[in-house]
Parts: C-alpha cells; structure tokens; sequence
C-alpha cells in the first residue's frame, strides 16, 4: 500500500497572494500524478482565519492568504475535482493531524487487510516551506517508512529555496524522486 500527500495546492499558492510561475507549472503534472496513482491520498490545505496578520506567522509573512472560505483558500479547480476525501485543514507549515490521521489509516488497514506501507510521497506547495515541514513530522513519526518528496510535483518559494530544502530533506533520509524539471512520477 502506498501512500501520497498532496500538500496545499491551493488558489492562494498557484495564481493568488503568493502564487508564482513554478507553482502554476506543477498543476498539469500534480493533476496526472493524482489520476494515476494507486493508493490512498491524503491532502492538506493552508487554512488561517481573518486575524492572520495578528499571529505569529501573520506578523513575519504579512501576507493575506488562505483565509478560511475565500476562493484563495480553495484547491485549485483541476486538483478539487479530483479529490475524494476531505482535507486536513492545517493552521501552521506541519500538520501533526495529517501525521495521526496517516496513523489510524495505516491501523486501520493493517487490521483489515493485513497490509503495510510501502512508501509516503509528498508533492505540491510549498517545497521549502509545507512540503518539507511535514515531510518532516512523517519522517519522525514513521521512521521506517520510506518517505518521499517528488520534486517535480513542487515548488518553492523560489527555484533556489526549492533546491535548498531538497538538498536538506536527502540529508534527514528523505528520498527525492524526478528532481529534473517535466518528470513526475505516475506510480
């Protein structure tokens, strides 16, 4: 049983208050990599409310975004229409949510059906800042699963930030697939 996390592809992130060329790049690839993957999918979505700029967050990134029911807060179109389950809505960069809610499907499936997890692949927005967060909650509460970022389904804040957090996630044991530009992973 394989595992992907689809992690905040949202309006706000893609072509909204922090979107950027790279991200809007992702969402043909992160389309096709979510209809051709066999396995449970999880997603995420930033989710803040109307008094973002008087938290913590709010006050070192003074940027509206993702505030709860606006269009920027929604997954982009081609990704909501895909989706089959609800998102966890997470408040901060890593969700420990998605790590409990990964803990009692992976229960649940080993009780029923006597199966492990071969992997959990992260992709989507952003690499240097979600992406890796929770890369590294799932990593510390599954040490033996392998966990996977595919890069080509990312994207930073920038190309360098992009690369940087790659580079820091292969040093905690986290393995990076398709880091050439156009090669996403379908399986």
């Amino acid at each position: 049983m394989k595992i992907l996390v689809v992690v905040d592809m949202q309006n706000d992130f893609i072509d909204g208050a922090l979107g950027t060329k790279e991200a809007r790049d992702i969402v043909p690839k992160m389309t096709e990599k979510i209809k051709g993957f066999e396995g449970r999918i999880f997603y995420t979505r930033d989710t803040h409310e109307k008094n973002y700029l008087d938290t913590q967050e709010g006050r070192n990134l003074p940027i509206v975004h993702c505030v709860r029911g606006t269009k920027g807060w929604e997954l982009h179109p081609e990704i909501e229409k895909l989706r089959a389950d609800e998102p966890v809505n997470k408040p901060a960069f890593g969700s420990i949510e998605l790590g409990y809610a990964i803990k009692e499907y992976i229960t649940e499936q080993m009780i029923l059906n006597e199966e492990t997890v071969e992997s959990i692949t992260l992709a989507g927005l952003c690499t240097d800042i979600c992406v890796i967060s929770n890369a590294m909650i799932l990593k510390a509460m599954f040490p033996e699963i392998p966990v996977i970022v595919d890069a080509s389904c990312c994207a930073g804040v920038s190309p360098e930030s992009h690369k940087n957090a790659l580079e820091s996630m292969k040093v905690c044991q986290i393995e990076i697939e398709n880091e050439l530009p156009g090669t996403c992973n379908m399986v």
